[in-house]
């Protein structure tokens, strides 16, 4: 029987990762061409494959991990195809996507909390509050894995019950930087066994806040991370990319986006990861909301005699004005999920020949775009890039234009 007759049969992965089926039922963990059962139960297909985690279903870390590598190639190109799609938008050139490897991930953010006598260390199980006690992560760089173990014995040497801490942790150029949220050593004892810690794993930095902020407790150099040889400054609770390849890829598409350009403004600019990556001959306007990440960025900049301009600016509450924005031959974006509806606005009523639009998500990046594209622009390219593998979350860089 043809599949595409049969009602029975799942066809694509729907947006938030479950299958569905020809008639349009949804199907928890299935893949392309699973068969859904009388009794509920699925028919594997070929791409159908065994899950390398033992944790799969129970964590909430990954959601795909029965896709083989074909149908999650599909799976990240439908989810921003379909968005466009649904604004009555095409691109003009929609690449391959570009997925990131297992175990290559750089940041984690964790959960910790003694469970009768045991502490359990891990993310949170899926759709639920339970803490999954991380044996084994298939996601995870392995110096930020490697950090686990012990990390989970001392704390359960120090917290209380029922009480949760988080954890953050981000790969800088010095090592594993860790933030323990919701923990305040108790005495000089505590102290001690926590610079201990920190120094016996070789730790970048480690950092305390019980709601008032990190603070540092650990930090024998100061930590940093380089972007195209440019060493910069990485304050508490900064973002960062996923995973390096995926950094990668962003940069290559993000520099085909904007070329030779010569006056450039990188708006949502963080730390500098597409101010640093442009070529020294071009002069760039930084804008960032975050205070420490612009003056990191500005202290970089200052350092590396490049022509950089940064500005503090709060770009949802003072976007720049057309007027601004037409001083500059190309604009760089790379706002939050929820898009920067109020600086496409003043995008769309500017001159600005070439745009390049970084997303991390593809519904709001397409209710923007849509508004660029009715003021005369046009969606010319379209990068999807999968650094969030075997999760539904998707990113893309996209280049428009206006002759």
């Amino acid at each position: 029987m043809s599949t595409e007759l049969d009602p029975n049969i799942i066809v694509r992965i729907a947006a938030k990762g479950d299958g569905v089926t020809s008639d349009g039922r949804h199907v928890a963990f299935s893949a392309p061409r699973d068969r859904l059962n009388d009794d509920g139960g699925l028919t594997k297909g070929p791409h159908h494959i065994e899950p390398p985690c033992q944790h799969f279903k129970a964590c909430g870390g990954c959601s795909l991990q029965q896709l083989d590598s074909d149908s999650y190639v599909q799976f990240v190109n439908d989810r921003i195809a379909y968005a466009l799609e649904g604004q009555g938008l095409t691109a003009g050139v929609l690449h391959p996507p570009q997925i990131s490897n297992p175990k290559s991930r750089i940041r984690a953010s964790l959960r910790g909390a003694m469970m009768g006598k045991l502490f359990k260390l891990g993310f949170s199980g899926a759709g639920s509050h339970r803490i999954i006690d991380l044996q084994q992560c298939e996601i995870m760089r392995p110096e930020l894995f490697a950090v686990l173990a012990p990390l989970r014995s001392f704390l359960k040497s120090v917290a209380r019950r029922k009480h949760d801490m988080n954890v953050e942790m981000s790969l800088a150029d010095q090592g594993v930087d860790l933030c323990i949220k919701n923990y305040e050593p108790e005495s000089l004892e505590q102290h001690e066994q926590l610079a201990a810690f920190a120094k016996e794993n070789r730790l970048a930095r480690l950092s305390l806040d019980n709601g008032y902020g990190p603070e540092t407790q650990w930090e024998p150099d100061p930590v940093t991370v380089t972007f195209n040889g440019i060493s910069v400054a990485l304050p508490h609770n900064s973002f960062l990319q996923p995973t390096a390849e995926g950094h990668a890829c962003l940069i290559n598409a993000m520099r085909d986006s904007v070329g030779d350009t010569k006056f450039v403004a990188d708006l949502f600019a963080g730390l500098g990861t597409f101010t640093f990556a442009l070529a020294d001959q071009q002069k760039i306007y930084a804008a960032e909301g975050s205070r420490d990440a612009v003056t990191a960025l500005k202290t970089a900049a200052n350092r590396s005699g490049r022509q950089i301009f940064a500005e503090h600016r709060d770009l949802f509450r003072r976007p720049l004005s057309p007027e601004e924005l037409n001083r500059f031959g190309a604009v760089i974006l790379d706002p939050p999920r929820a898009g920067a509806r109020d600086q496409i606005a003043q995008l769309a009523q500017s001159s600005v020949p070439k745009i390049c639009y970084i997303s991390c998500n593809p519904s709001s990046f397409a209710r923007d775009a849509k508004q660029l594209c009715e003021a005369g622009y046009m969606l010319d390219s379209v990068w999807p890039v999968g650094q969030f593998l075997w999760s539904t979350h998707v990113e893309l860089v996209s280049s428009f234009s206006k002759t």
